[in-house]
């Protein structure tokens, strides 16, 4: 399988996708509607003000507001009765996922739950999981044939979703494929994620302060995951797998500021160890995504730094379009 024949496959399709405003889910709307997919997705709020990062393909989707929490509201879906899926709506912090403990639950484990309930006529569905479900593990690499250890409310939840999704796989025989991407990244992301908040705050000067920064993540331009994600819902070999997308590239938190910095041109002020560990530190997380190559033939198309530079550059024209002198000020809530 290759993007192109993945391109014509989906072009005769009606595709769903559940948080296909959010981050990754917008890049994909994107995509689908490039290829001529007849595309939907659901959202809570029927409202491009909600919804900024689609708002030039408003007029080309199928708008369903629905929240997945809800069982009634998912049955909404059977109206539009897309022929592939792609799962990616859910409680989407880790960190305040502890704060949010019922809200992470709810939507990641019961809005799955609900979802695979509320409709089962699709030929193909991808279900977005995540790499902290493996959480601690004593050898790295993280391969798919690990035990996951999850460790924060919002993994737990995403686990139990893709356990749920498992289970339907294996006793019904449902075409769902598992992905397991690895920290994602560029335009439009959420500046709560670390690279987006970096890079901001580069280029405002800001004074940063972080730990230590020797714990290790792999980072994925978010072009390379939607490669990926069409690629598992469109090769028939990926029905019932888990797969691992990730970049291949494992970087220090440090030395990722530190380009960040340098790549910025930032007067920041760079202040690496002023903060403490987080007492559940993972300290490297990288992937195996072998598997991945093999059924998918996917290979990560833009390096990392090229990426990071798109990103910044993109970033660089959000701070102008939206600095405090703008009219549209305040409507940045990306």
């Amino acid at each position: 399988m290759n993007l192109k024949t993945a391109a014509g496959y989906l072009s005769t399709k009606r595709v769903l996708v559940t948080g296909g405003t959010g981050f990754i889910g917008s890049h994909l709307t994107r995509r689908l509607v490039s290829f001529g997919a007849e595309t939907a997705v659901t959202t809570k709020y029927n409202s491009v003000v909600d919804n900024i990062r689609v708002v030039d393909l408003w007029n080309d989707l199928t708008i369903i507001e629905a929240d997945l929490r809800n069982l009634d509201s998912a049955q909404q879906i059977k109206k539009f009765a897309p022929d592939v899926i792609f799962h990616l709506a859910a409680y989407n912090h880790v960190g305040d996922s502890f704060i949010h403990m019922s809200e992470a639950m709810d939507s990641n484990a019961k809005g799955t739950v609900n979802l695979l309930q509320s409709y089962d006529k699709y030929e193909r569905l991808v279900y977005m999981s995540t790499s902290e479900v493996y959480g601690y593990q004593t050898e790295v690499p993280f391969i798919e044939t690990m035990k996951p250890s999850p460790i924060s409310p919002y993994s737990i939840g995403k686990y139990s979703g893709e356990l749920f999704a498992q289970m339907l796989m294996e006793q019904m025989g449902l075409p769902i494929t598992v992905v397991r991407p690895f920290n994602a990244f560029g335009p439009y992301q959420s500046t709560r994620a670390v690279i987006a908040e970096m890079i901001l705050a580069c280029l405002s000067g800001k004074e940063i302060k972080s730990t230590n920064g020797t714990q290790t993540r792999e980072f994925n331009f978010v072009d390379n995951l939607i490669d990926g994600i069409i690629l598992a819902a469109s090769t028939e070999k990926s029905m019932g797998t888990v797969l691992n997308l990730g970049s291949g590239r494992e970087i220090a938190i440090c030395d990722l500021i530190r380009l960040i910095h340098h790549e910025t041109g930032s007067t920041s002020d760079l202040k690496i160890g002023a903060l403490e560990d987080r007492p559940t530190e993972i300290w490297r997380m990288c992937a195996d995504s072998e598997r991945a190559r093999t059924i998918l033939g996917w290979e990560p198309a833009i390096s990392f730094e090229d990426g990071l530079r798109q990103t910044i550059a993109w970033y660089r024209r959000y701070v102008e379009e939206f600095s405090k002198g703008s009219g549209l000020h305040g409507l940045a809530s990306f």
